[in-house]
């Protein structure tokens, strides 16, 4: 893995982009910090993003297992 740091869970990038969102919203942050909150929250976005179509790979590969062959 050419990553130092292993990737987080879905559950944890989630709960991590929730609070940046939350400390955008608040509007109390200086634009330099707002800005990096935003790419942490871009990179958070991605790594959720990744997790679902994961996933959604996995349902439609059970689905496809499952059903008799077409031809």
């Amino acid at each position: 893995m050419s990553d130092a740091k292993p990737e987080l869970t879905y559950e944890e990038a989630r709960r991590q982009l929730a609070e940046v969102v939350q400390q955008l919203e608040s509007g109390g942050v200086p634009l330099a910090e707002s800005m990096q909150l935003w790419e942490r929250g871009e990179k958070l976005a991605q790594i959720c993003q990744r997790w679902l179509d994961g996933a959604k790979e996995k349902i439609q590969a059970a689905r496809q297992a499952s059903q008799p062959d077409a031809s």
